[in-house]
């Protein structure tokens, strides 16, 4: 095929902001895990599938394949505040519980 780019697992993207290694990248609909650091504007690699243990906040319930949204900062149960989903979870995640295993979604 002679548009075909590439698979389209990992992604070299300008980062948005410092990243860090192994730190959730968002680029409009594109959600990744940065596989090093690297400075704003300056090129990264992000993981686009895959399963990653993640930041959760403490009070969130996530029982297996349920939504997982991203805060910003930590994953947490979609709402209307924030629908902003980036995978489903792999694993239960109870209340207290400060990591989730996050399968990342593909759009």
């Amino acid at each position: 095929m002679k548009n075909y780019i590439q698979p389209g697992r990992t992604l070299t993207i300008p980062a948005p902001a410092n990243v860090t290694s192994g730190g959730v990248v968002q680029v409009g609909k594109i959600t990744g895990i940065a596989a090093g650091d690297a400075l704003a504007g300056q090129p990264v690699d992000i993981a686009c599938e895959g399963v990653f243990t993640l930041p959760k906040a403490s009070a969130s319930v996530l029982a297996i394949g349920d939504e997982v949204a991203w805060s910003g900062t930590e994953c947490e149960e979609p709402s209307t505040g924030n629908d902003n989903v980036i995978g489903a979870a792999v694993a239960v995640a109870g209340s207290g519980a400060t990591s989730v295993a996050v399968r990342l979604a593909a759009f």
